[in-house]
């Protein structure tokens, strides 16, 4: 699981530039025990990015509103989830993100099964069990975006009070995240599966500092 080690030195400068106190006691060290809890939790890459990498953008937004059916039916979704504007606020409050790959085989992803919903339960719960993680390490900034939509519910509860609220977290996509654009400037290939055998890639992140 490969880490984007010519980075590892701007964790160091940007908290004191910032004029934090660093969590971190050896930089390399401290990531290298992060990609070991992402690996556990079944992630198959781990890259270090700045937040000035990551793209939001309007049209992706569009795609939840008119091309997905969960839109207004689950609280990790549009329009539940943040705006645009807030997300690019958001970003420029940190320096930092952790930029999550896994890859996956999975036969049910265009149908609405139990293998299914267990494969997105899977995949939610290792992105918030890492954030979890990074607060406890000290990166108490630490906020994460799972991939695809939240599943922990047969039926979202949603308008009404949500039922697990600790693990309550906006997806990806939702909150216009551009993937093929930030995956570009990472360079990180972008690419598409078009059967349903085909391997393909989820991505969630993590914002670090």
């Amino acid at each position: 699981m490969p880490v984007r080690r010519e980075k590892l030195i701007d964790v160091q400068e940007i908290c004191r530039t910032r004029g934090v106190h660093s969590p971190i006691t050896t930089s390399q060290d401290i990531l290298e025990e992060i990609e070991r809890l992402a690996k556990e939790l079944g992630f198959t890459e781990m890259h270090l990015v700045h937040t000035s990498e990551i793209v939001a953008a309007r049209w992706v937004g569009l795609k939840c509103r008119y091309g997905c059916a969960k839109y207004n039916t689950n609280w990790c979704c549009p329009p539940a989830a943040p705006e645009l504007v807030a997300i690019r606020e958001l970003l420029a409050e940190y320096d930092l993100a952790l930029l999550l790959i896994r890859e996956c085989n999975n036969e049910q992803f265009y149908r609405n099964t139990n293998d299914k919903r267990r494969f997105q339960i899977k995949q939610w719960k290792s992105t918030i069990t890492l954030e979890r993680k990074l607060f406890l390490m000290g990166y108490y900034k630490a906020f994460g975006f799972p991939a695809d939509t939240c599943a922990l519910c047969k039926e979202c509860a949603y308008p009404e009070q949500c039922k697990f609220p600790n693990e309550k977290r906006p997806s990806l996509e939702s909150c216009s995240i551009d993937v093929f654009q930030t995956l570009k400037r990472v360079g990180k290939p972008v690419g598409l599966a078009r059967n349903v055998n085909d391997t393909y890639y989820s991505y969630s992140l993590i914002l670090l500092l």
